[in-house]
């Protein structure tokens, strides 16, 4: 008869936990269609919001509470961005996760630098050919007409942004610091979170911002939304398993719906004046400004409320992510810097036609539908390309480092 020896079993029980990454990633299978869904549907809110006011627009999250579709965006990036680069850290090592990083980034930039030369040729075609300087006003770019060689520069070095195209500036700069976030959360992951944390409350202690051309601040605030970004990353590596029993507590449940009606009364009280009597002064004074753009913790509370009630009633393996009234919403979710890029351009389009034409309910809710049906038209035929017309390129993807698994990558 033997026995084994228990401090050798202990010696190789510490020997194990210290050769176990810190950090946890899911097995690489099926996509993680709701991570598609909800891109999507910011994609689809963002363009309805950046309309002018519309029936449809009250449909939109942003009129029932402290958050909108920029909230879903960023952290469904953080955490598919997370995914994706995470497995090559952990598999390849620190420079080769961070040459895939930095190539993503380019790609990103290149968008970001096409997209603002179309935008620009959109908006001062229109200026010019119906007389009209109020657009070139109104799209923020009188600076470009006026000093176009020092404007491009500016534009270049992401300070000058006309309206609406602030996020990728946002997700560029996000990236560039992705290689570090995951090698701290490699190291400590909750230790990284808490890092994260701690430079949000600075930046609202100190008041960080990074300036914009010609003058004023980013619309996002980098040193702020940061934490979301991070914290969608820190979910995709273990951290939202971790948080299971939690998520699934009845307590939890109650909190976040306590907290979302009591946002949805506070907008209410925006959209409806005469209800403005029932707000207490104090807590008016103690709750505004909701800053957006240094993500106001109202804001970031309102959207854990939202994903932690999606969690929990919305499980992974539920059967209408497979319905086809859903295809659209994913499809774009699966092809999102696209997309994101074709909403900028039919946003100012559908802007123009409703300054131009009736501006009546019916106008309103054409051009927002038209917008939504190119945007999935164009979404399909990117899909069909990719799966059909290019299946050299699918055959050569690796499961390591295949984006598409994680529901893609802006």
């Amino acid at each position: 008869m033997t026995f084994a020896d228990p401090i050798a079993g202990t010696m190789h029980a510490k020997q194990a936990a210290v050769a176990a990454p810190a950090i946890t990633l899911p097995a690489a299978g099926e996509r993680e269609l709701r991570l598609d869904l909800f891109r999507g549907m910011a994609l689809w809110l963002i363009f309805v919001d950046h309309l002018p006011t519309n029936f449809l627009t009250w449909f939109t999250i942003r009129n029932y509470g402290f958050s909108d579709a920029t909230e879903i965006f960023i952290f469904i990036s953080g955490y598919t961005a997370a995914f994706v680069y995470g497995r090559a850290m952990l598999q390849a090592g620190f420079v080769v996760a961070t040459a895939r990083i930095l190539r993503r980034v380019w790609q990103i930039y290149v968008a970001h630098v096409f997209l603002f030369t179309i935008f620009l040729a959109e908006i001062s075609y229109v200026a010019t050919r119906f007389e009209n300087p109020l657009y070139s006003e109104e799209m923020g770019i009188m600076d470009f007409l006026k000093q176009p060689d020092v404007t491009i520069v500016q534009a270049l070095l992401l300070r000058f942004r006309p309206v609406n195209m602030d996020v990728l500036p946002l997700y560029i700069v996000l990236m560039l610091f992705l290689p570090i976030i995951l090698w701290l959360m490699k190291w400590r992951p909750d230790v990284s979170l808490g890092l994260s944390v701690l430079l949000y409350a600075l930046t609202w202690q100190f008041d960080w911002y990074l300036t914009a051309y010609p003058s004023g601040f980013w619309i996002f605030n980098p040193f702020a939304w940061q934490l979301l970004f991070v914290f969608g990353a820190w979910c995709a590596l273990g951290g939202a398993q971790r948080m299971s029993r939690i998520l699934s507590s009845q307590v939890t449940m109650w909190i976040c719906i306590a907290y979302l009606l009591f946002a949805f009364f506070v907008t209410l009280t925006w959209h409806l004046p005469q209800l403005s009597f029932l707000m207490p002064k104090r807590l008016e004074q103690w709750m505004y400004p909701i800053s957006k753009t240094d993500l106001d913790v109202l804001r970031f509370a309102h959207f854990l409320a939202l994903a932690a009630l999606t969690v929990r009633f919305l499980p992974r393996d539920w059967a209408g992510l497979k319905s086809p009234w859903l295809r659209p919403l994913i499809l774009c979710g699966q092809h999102s810097l696209e997309i994101f890029c074709l909403g900028v351009f039919l946003a100012f389009a559908g802007h123009f036609i409703l300054a131009e034409n009736s501006n009546g309910p019916f106008m309103h809710a054409l051009v927002s539908l038209a917008g939504i049906l190119i945007m999935w038209g164009m979404a399909w035929v990117i899909s069909w390309y990719k799966h059909s017309a290019d299946k050299s390129a699918s055959k050569s993807k690796s499961a390591g480092g295949n984006a598409d698994m994680a529901g893609g990558s802006l």
